[in-house]
């Protein structure tokens, strides 16, 4: 683990209580010895199961309810349908991703980005003909509903959450909003000369750039793009919006790579580069890293968004423990050798695949294809993946792959050489597996809290939840894992999602007092809207569950 100073280590806590407890603690720095690692754990109360505040984890449940340990509470701030601006824009489906944007620093007053992934024949556009088509109108409302929300968010003298639908700044990015491509692929023959497309769908996770701009997935885009008649290369970016600017043109960064992005995780090099890290969610599907050719500076803000548009984008090759450059040359060199032989994981003759390469646009276009090709290792469903602000080490939820008799999933941390995000060798190790030892199944989105607790929530499929194999996990749950001291790998269930529902995109406000979390699919099994499923989040005189967003709050410092 690197040293950290003590400077360091208390700017990254901030001015809470636990700053407070480390600064009289006159601990130096965190290193790997016994007396700081015991005074780390006297501080982080891990024998206690104290994660930002005191908790006793909750067992799991099949009720239709978001049920929370004993202290804690939450608020639903926005739900599918609510009006979010004087416009009349509302909250779009199915929310996933959330990401808090301070208003004047305030951990109690800011923006919220709520990602929407996918629609509902059920409950949004209704069914497809008996052809199997869907109307223009259909297809409109389907792609309004997907995308992103912002929307202005506070708490109120009661300590409760609450949407202000008079926000100047509230607005929707739609599946029918113009969007700018940017990098080598934008104008190419690879997505048929297009420089500007229509919209942004299957918004699944994603993250923040170090300038303040929300990078938002798009993931599951293919089958949506052909039932909408789009062009399916235009789909399948991360996408770049600034919430506070609507001038802030949106684009999506081709250099990142064209492939079924669940979120993005950015951090720097040593020598001052971007590095974004990235996972595919699909089984046998690869992890993803680009590094920007020149170096971040803080002084220039919005304008680093340039740094995404040139440099080099990797795949892991887990059996080496080494970064694949996709680049054009790798694939053209490749495919021109005598010897070569096309991997079964690559479907094409070789001569085929020789003509299809021509650019490096063609490479971002079809990433997992190049990265297939170049050695690539395929993995189970890698999903979200977050930097540990403590350590530079990375962490990659791959949820499960059946595939491979992978059922309930586990979570990797990588050590890049010698700490550096910017290297190219690496090493990992298994940091939890789902499963009955464990707890859980499936781990999905990850987020960190300040005393070093990986935070994840479950992705077990609807239609597999409380059945077979999946029936001692109940329904969907968010867990605490602390990655040092006596408790480390060991998952504390905080939070039990509703029926058919999962819980997404978990994020704290930066004093760690409030943590915002999508409830997504509710009902999700229901195939007779007058017969659902589930019916939360409960609201008086409703007739349908809502996918919501809540705040929870109750951690104590």
């Amino acid at each position: 683990m690197e040293t950290m100073n003590r400077r360091k280590f208390l700017s990254y806590l901030g001015t809470g209580t636990a700053a407070l407890a480390a600064a009289s603690a006159g601990l130096g720095s965190l290193t790997d010895n016994k007396a700081s690692a015991a005074a780390a754990n006297h501080l982080f109360g891990y024998q206690s199961n104290k994660v930002s505040g005191f908790f006793k984890p909750i067992e799991h449940s099949k009720e239709d309810q978001l049920l929370l340990p004993e202290g804690f509470r939450y608020d639903v701030v926005a739900a599918f349908g609510d009006k979010i601006n004087e416009a009349g824009d509302t909250f779009g489906f199915n929310n996933d991703f959330t990401l808090y944007f301070p208003m004047e620093g305030s951990n109690t007053k800011g923006l919220l980005w709520v990602n929407h992934e996918y629609s509902s024949d059920v409950f949004v556009h209704g069914a497809p003909d008996a052809n199997g088509k869907y109307s223009t109108e259909q297809i409109q409302k389907a792609l309004y509903n997907q995308g992103g929300s912002i929307i202005e968010v506070y708490r109120d003298a009661n300590g409760v959450w609450n949407m202000d639908p008079t926000s100047k700044y509230a607005r929707r990015i739609t599946g029918l909003t113009p969007i700018k491509l940017v990098g080598p692929a934008a104008g190419s023959n690879a997505v048929n000369g297009a420089a500007n497309v229509q919209g942004t769908f299957a918004n699944c996770s994603g993250g923040m750039t170090l300038w303040n701009t929300v990078l938002t997935c798009e993931e599951n885009f293919e089958e949506q793009s052909a039932q909408a008649g789009l062009d399916a290369t235009h789909y399948g970016w991360v996408v770049e919006v600034d919430p506070f600017d609507s001038a802030f043109e949106i684009r999506k960064h081709t250099y990142l790579g064209r492939f079924n992005h669940e979120n993005t995780a950015m951090g720097l090099a040593k020598d001052g580069r971007i590095v974004v890290y990235m996972g595919d969610d699909k089984k046998d599907a690869c992890i993803y890293k680009f590094v920007s050719k020149e170096m971040y500076n803080a002084s220039l803000g919005r304008a680093n968004s340039a740094l995404l548009e040139d440099g080099t984008l990797y795949a892991a090759d887990m059996k080496k423990g080494k970064w694949i450059a996709l680049t054009i040359e790798a694939v053209q060199k490749l495919l021109n050798d005598e010897k070569f032989k096309v991997p079964s994981t690559v479907k094409g003759k070789k001569e085929e695949l020789a003509a299809k390469y021509q650019s490096q646009a063609d490479v971002l276009v079809n990433t997992h294809e190049a990265a297939m090709l170049l050695g690539a290792t395929p993995t189970d469903r890698p999903e979200d993946i977050e930097i540990c602000p403590f350590d530079n080490t990375f962490f990659v939820a791959h949820t499960n792959n059946d595939n491979h008799g992978n059922i309930h999933g586990h979570i990797t941390r990588f050590f890049e050489k010698d700490g550096d995000l910017g290297a190219l060798d690496f090493d990992f190790e298994i940091f939890a597996a789902g499963g009955r030892q464990s707890g859980f199944s499936a781990p999905d989105n990850l987020t960190f809290d300040s005393n070093g607790n990986l935070w994840t929530v479950t992705d077990i499929s609807s239609s597999s939840m409380n059945k077979g194999l999946f029936t001692a996990f109940g329904n969907n749950g968010m867990y605490v894992i602390p990655t040092t001291g006596p408790n480390m790998g060991v998952a504390m269930q905080f939070a039990s999602a509703p029926l058919d529902a999962e819980m997404t995109g978990p994020w704290f406000t930066p004093d760690e007092s409030t943590l915002f979390l999508a409830v997504q699919h509710p009902g999700e099994n229901t195939t007779d809207a007058a017969k659902p499923t589930s019916m939360w989040p409960h609201r008086p005189g409703d007739t349908m569950p809502r996918p919501a967003v809540v705040a929870i709050t109750g951690f104590q410092f």
